[in-house]
């Protein structure tokens, strides 16, 4: 495996510093309804909420600002099915450069609107992991532009260390803090700013069951790459990057994985009590919670809710 340098404290603060100006700093939100089903304090670092209505602002913004000038003239590209292609579109715009998204032909209609309406250009491909990566080397190669991972890059990884910088200078004890996890990039960020703010704190991580390959990477201490993941939450189909396994092997307590009746179970929970649009992947970490109530029993616990761009005519409950 690679050896890579990782960001430290000083690089999370001065990525947070880089990206203030064109993301929001998110709310945290309570509710005494769920924490009561619960059985401990819930803080949710509502991402939603944030640009493009998802954390992935973040570390899109933090990498494009990151690239010279004369690598960031061509236009910048990666391949996504949905919330790093809308927050790279939206970012390049916002620094006056253009974006080249690779889109599975299977993705969700609104978050191909959401691309378009930033400026984004979509390249259609076959819907696997290969056929993106083809497709998004043919784009590369005839627009010159740079690519920008959607996950495994350490600069998306330090933009999305940034929602965890928030929730700590909020001064909440949190006992533990939780966070979804597909690419690795939120899980991984999360993790490594909650070690250099509060090494004790354990950080979780919270999977489909259809979509494991985290779970079973990290006890296998190896990456075992997903094949045909079948889960509603399709913000979490992507398999573990290689940066974010190393972080996440080093610095996160646990993975736990979720049914999607459970998934469903948990957004329905929000949208009723806490009158928020999440999307399934937002829904995982809190049916973790539920479904895990004796390790957090009484406990200030912080989930990351981690977007909210759900085609609310298809909601999976009536």
């Amino acid at each position: 495996m690679q050896q890579f340098r990782f960001p430290q404290l000083i690089d999370l603060k001065q990525a947070y510093q880089r990206i203030m100006a064109y993301i929001h700093r998110t709310p945290i939100m309570t509710c005494s309804a769920i924490d009561e089903i619960a059985g401990c304090q819930l803080y949710f670092k509502c991402e939603n909420l944030q640009k493009v209505g998802a954390f992935k602002a973040r570390g899109a913004t933090n990498a494009i600002l990151k690239l010279p000038p004369e690598l960031r003239q061509n236009g910048v590209a990666t391949h996504s099915s949905g919330n790093h292609a809308a927050a790279l579109s939206r970012a390049a715009s916002e620094t006056g450069t253009k974006a080249y998204i690779v889109m599975p032909s299977n993705a969700p209609a609104i978050k191909k609107a959401a691309v378009k309406s930033y400026g984004g250009e979509i390249i259609e491909c076959e819907p696997n992991l290969k056929a993106r990566e083809k497709t998004l080397e043919k784009v590369v190669e005839e627009t010159g532009a740079a690519f920008i991972p959607p996950y495994d890059y350490m600069d998306v990884i330090e933009g999305q260390a940034t929602c965890a910088l928030e929730m700590w200078d909020e001064g909440i004890p949190f006992d533990a803090i939780v966070a979804p996890v597909g690419g690795g990039g939120l899980l991984a960020g999360t993790a490594l700013a909650t070690h250099f703010l509060s090494a004790k704190t354990p950080v979780y991580g919270a999977e489909p069951k259809g979509a494991d390959d985290a779970q079973r990477s990290f006890k296998a201490k190896r990456i075992i790459p997903m094949e045909k993941p079948n889960t509603i939450a399709d913000g979490l189909l992507t398999s573990l990057g290689e940066r974010n396994f190393i972080l996440i092997s080093k610095y996160v307590k646990d993975i736990f994985t979720v049914t999607d009746e459970e998934i469903i179970a948990a957004m329905r929970l929000v949208f009723e009590r806490m009158k928020l649009v999440i999307e399934p992947s937002s829904a995982v970490a809190l049916a973790v919670v539920l479904a895990n109530k004796e390790i957090f029993k009484d406990k200030n616990v912080g989930i990351i809710i981690s977007g909210g761009n759900v085609d609310v005519s298809k909601l999976p409950f009536r």
